[in-house]
């Protein structure tokens, strides 16, 4: 499965819910809810992130905002 670019994935490998910034030969790139390094997935290990892992990635990056822990 090759998300759009733009969407929300999860890499089922490590659970991490990242937006996805381009395919790069076989590989997702996806990228930190909130920014940061942008990490490379296997494609047959990503899938559509629900609106529940959406919502859990904001209030996550929010709380480590909150407390000063990322800019």
């Amino acid at each position: 499965m090759k998300p759009a670019i733009g969407s929300y994935a999860v890499d089922m490998s490590t659970g991490r819910v990242g937006r996805v910034m381009g395919h790069e030969g076989p590989y997702v790139q996806l990228r930190p809810f909130g920014g940061g390094r942008e990490w490379d997935c296997s494609p047959d290990m990503v899938r559509e992130a629900t609106t529940t892992e959406r919502l859990r990635a904001a209030t996550a990056y929010a709380n480590r905002r909150s407390r000063g822990e990322v800019p």
